[in-house]
């Protein structure tokens, strides 16, 4: 595949050479193209809005944190009416990332590398080559993991045969009397 077919829609190339001492704010707004290709990816019947507002940070000594929302409102075909299902998405963003030619980044962590992550705080870091990151490829990989894969109209149901309880058979009707319950 070619590197445009591999770009998000909504890539931005964040450098992180030279960042801030308070962090390198990035925000990115989908437009209508974005949004409709964006739509076409996660087989979404529409995208009404997609804002990501992200903070890029140096992190220990020659990381990178990036922390931040992804936020969309975005139209799903119900999966029992196909009717058109609305929804929000408020999906917290944060990720870690360290350059291939730290120390961590070539061994790993199997290869004696050691870091301390919270368990309930971000995944391990990632690497990175270069001097730049697709901080809207990571929010979209966010937004990708929030979308509902079965969205449901309020109300509807699927009717399937045999979900009515199963007839008693004449011999568990005389083990219950035999039982002596009704």
């Amino acid at each position: 595949m070619k590197d445009a077919e591999l770009r998000s829609p909504v890539s931005f190339a964040a450098n992180v050479a030279r960042l801030p001492q308070k962090g390198l704010p990035v925000v990115v707004e989908a437009d209508e193209r974005q949004r409709e290709a964006l739509a076409g990816k996660y087989d979404l019947l529409s995208i009404e809005r997609y804002r990501a507002e992200l903070l890029v940070a140096a992190w220990k000594r020659n990381g990178v944190k990036v922390t931040g929302r992804v936020e969309a409102d975005i139209t799903q075909a119900c999966i029992v009416t196909l009717e058109p299902v609305t929804a929000h998405i408020d999906e917290p963003v944060e990720a870690l990332f360290l350059p291939e030619q730290s120390k961590l980044g070539r061994e790993g962590f199997e290869g004696g590398g050691e870091i301390v992550l919270d368990a309930d705080g971000p995944d391990s870091p990632e690497t990175f080559s270069g001097d730049s990151i697709d901080v809207g490829a990571l929010a979209e990989q966010f937004f990708g993991l929030a979308i509902d894969p079965y969205p449901r109209k309020p109300g509807a149901s699927v009717d399937v045969a045999g979900d009515d309880p199963p007839e008693e058979s004449e011999f568990q009707k005389k083990l219950r009397s035999l039982l002596g319950k009704s």
